[in-house]
Protein backbone atom coordinates (compact mmCIF):
# COMPACT_ATOMS: atom_id res chain seq x y z
CA UNK A 1 0.00 0.00 0.00
CA UNK A 2 1.27 3.17 -0.69
CA UNK A 3 1.20 6.52 1.78
CA UNK A 4 0.59 9.99 0.53
CA UNK A 5 2.78 12.13 2.82
CA UNK A 6 1.19 15.96 3.04
CA UNK A 7 3.36 18.89 1.53
CA UNK A 8 6.16 20.20 3.96
CA UNK A 9 5.42 23.97 4.47
CA UNK A 10 8.24 25.60 5.29
CA UNK A 11 7.68 29.34 7.53
CA UNK A 12 9.89 31.67 7.54
CA UNK A 13 12.39 32.01 10.65
CA UNK A 14 12.27 35.13 12.06
CA UNK A 15 15.62 36.63 13.78
CA UNK A 16 15.63 37.58 17.47
CA UNK A 17 15.87 41.12 16.03
CA UNK A 18 12.88 41.03 13.82
CA UNK A 19 11.07 39.17 16.75
CA UNK A 20 11.76 42.29 18.79
CA UNK A 21 10.80 44.40 16.45
CA UNK A 22 7.45 42.78 16.80
CA UNK A 23 7.35 42.97 20.80
CA UNK A 24 7.66 46.78 19.79
CA UNK A 25 5.21 47.43 17.94
CA UNK A 26 3.00 45.04 19.80
CA UNK A 27 3.78 47.06 23.37
CA UNK A 28 3.22 50.22 21.49
CA UNK A 29 -0.54 49.08 20.49
CA UNK A 30 -1.05 47.94 23.90
CA UNK A 31 0.17 51.02 25.37
CA UNK A 32 -1.37 53.39 23.56
CA UNK A 33 -4.72 51.59 24.09
CA UNK A 34 -4.63 51.71 27.70
CA UNK A 35 -3.23 55.28 28.02
CA UNK A 36 -2.87 57.25 24.36
CA UNK A 37 0.26 58.45 26.16
CA UNK A 38 1.16 60.65 23.01
CA UNK A 39 -1.90 63.39 23.62
CA UNK A 40 -1.18 63.76 27.01
CA UNK A 41 0.72 66.39 29.17
CA UNK A 42 4.41 66.27 30.29
CA UNK A 43 3.15 65.57 34.29
CA UNK A 44 2.32 63.10 36.61
CA UNK A 45 -0.52 61.18 36.38
CA UNK A 46 -1.38 58.68 38.92
CA UNK A 47 -4.56 55.10 38.14
CA UNK A 48 -6.01 53.76 40.48
CA UNK A 49 -6.90 50.09 39.13
CA UNK A 50 -9.17 47.43 40.49
CA UNK A 51 -6.68 46.03 42.68
CA UNK A 52 -6.31 49.45 44.77
CA UNK A 53 -2.38 49.40 44.22
CA UNK A 54 -1.80 53.04 42.60
CA UNK A 55 0.24 53.28 39.14
CA UNK A 56 2.37 55.84 38.20
CA UNK A 57 2.45 57.30 34.32
CA UNK A 58 5.45 60.17 34.51
CA UNK A 59 5.57 61.68 30.67
CA UNK A 60 8.59 62.55 31.02
CA UNK A 61 8.58 64.68 27.43
CA UNK A 62 6.71 65.16 24.54
CA UNK A 63 8.88 65.30 21.31
CA UNK A 64 7.77 65.94 18.13
CA UNK A 65 7.59 61.67 17.13
CA UNK A 66 8.64 61.05 20.81
CA UNK A 67 7.00 60.60 23.92
CA UNK A 68 9.27 59.58 26.75
CA UNK A 69 7.64 57.59 29.58
CA UNK A 70 8.03 55.69 32.74
CA UNK A 71 5.48 53.35 34.60
CA UNK A 72 5.90 52.42 37.91
CA UNK A 73 4.08 51.39 41.58
CA UNK A 74 4.06 53.26 44.67
CA UNK A 75 6.36 50.08 45.50
CA UNK A 76 9.90 50.65 46.60
CA UNK A 77 12.73 48.36 46.38
CA UNK A 78 13.64 47.64 50.35
CA UNK A 79 17.13 47.43 49.55
CA UNK A 80 17.75 50.35 47.18
CA UNK A 81 14.46 52.43 47.56
CA UNK A 82 13.98 52.61 43.62
CA UNK A 83 10.74 52.14 42.38
CA UNK A 84 10.40 48.55 41.66
CA UNK A 85 8.90 47.69 39.19
CA UNK A 86 10.08 50.26 37.23
CA UNK A 87 10.27 50.96 33.15
CA UNK A 88 11.48 53.65 31.28
CA UNK A 89 9.49 54.03 28.12
CA UNK A 90 10.23 55.86 24.62
CA UNK A 91 6.52 55.76 22.32
CA UNK A 92 7.62 56.41 18.76
CA UNK A 93 4.62 58.03 17.49
CA UNK A 94 5.48 57.94 13.43
CA UNK A 95 7.34 54.01 13.86
CA UNK A 96 4.22 52.58 16.01
CA UNK A 97 6.88 51.63 18.26
CA UNK A 98 7.27 51.67 22.11
CA UNK A 99 10.58 50.24 23.72
CA UNK A 100 11.19 49.85 27.15
CA UNK A 101 14.34 51.06 27.18
CA UNK A 102 15.23 50.85 30.96
CA UNK A 103 13.40 48.21 32.98
CA UNK A 104 14.29 47.98 37.07
CA UNK A 105 12.56 44.79 38.07
CA UNK A 106 15.06 43.70 41.52
CA UNK A 107 17.92 44.89 39.29
CA UNK A 108 19.97 47.51 36.99
CA UNK A 109 21.08 46.11 33.36
CA UNK A 110 24.23 46.77 34.13
CA UNK A 111 24.36 44.20 36.78
CA UNK A 112 22.58 41.74 34.55
CA UNK A 113 24.56 42.14 31.30
CA UNK A 114 27.91 44.18 32.24
CA UNK A 115 28.44 47.56 30.85
CA UNK A 116 29.88 46.20 27.27
CA UNK A 117 27.84 43.31 26.26
CA UNK A 118 28.07 41.42 22.82
CA UNK A 119 25.13 42.16 20.40
CA UNK A 120 23.58 39.01 20.67
CA UNK A 121 23.33 39.40 24.30
CA UNK A 122 21.82 42.83 24.16
CA UNK A 123 19.34 41.95 21.62
CA UNK A 124 18.65 38.79 24.17
CA UNK A 125 18.24 41.34 27.15
CA UNK A 126 16.01 43.77 25.01
CA UNK A 127 13.63 40.93 24.42
CA UNK A 128 13.25 39.91 28.28
CA UNK A 129 12.72 43.91 29.13
CA UNK A 130 10.35 44.12 26.28
CA UNK A 131 8.26 40.66 26.71
CA UNK A 132 7.95 41.91 30.99
CA UNK A 133 6.41 44.84 29.38
CA UNK A 134 4.19 43.58 27.05
CA UNK A 135 3.34 41.20 30.00
CA UNK A 136 2.79 44.34 32.09
CA UNK A 137 0.58 46.45 30.01
CA UNK A 138 -1.62 43.43 29.81
CA UNK A 139 -1.81 42.69 33.58
CA UNK A 140 -2.47 46.61 33.80
CA UNK A 141 -5.65 46.01 31.33
CA UNK A 142 -6.77 43.40 33.61
CA UNK A 143 -6.52 45.11 36.61
CA UNK A 144 -8.68 47.90 35.34
CA UNK A 145 -6.29 50.78 34.50
CA UNK A 146 -6.76 52.95 31.87
CA UNK A 147 -7.30 56.73 30.14
CA UNK A 148 -10.63 56.58 32.44
CA UNK A 149 -8.62 55.97 35.89
CA UNK A 150 -5.56 58.67 35.10
CA UNK A 151 -5.80 61.41 37.40
CA UNK A 152 -3.57 64.64 36.72
CA UNK A 153 -1.29 65.03 39.95
CA UNK A 154 1.32 67.88 41.03
CA UNK A 155 4.66 66.96 40.29
CA UNK A 156 6.45 64.43 42.37
CA UNK A 157 9.44 63.25 42.44
CA UNK A 158 9.39 59.35 41.34
CA UNK A 159 12.66 57.95 41.81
Amino acid sequence: MSTVLAPVTRLPKLSRFAWLMGLYAENHRKLDRLFTPAVLATGHYVSRGSSGLPLRLEIIEQHKFTTELRLTYDVRDPVTGEPDPSAHLRLYRDARQAEATHCYVGRRWQDVIGMYPPPAELVGHRLQMNTFLGKWLDHLAGQGHGVATLERVQSQAVA
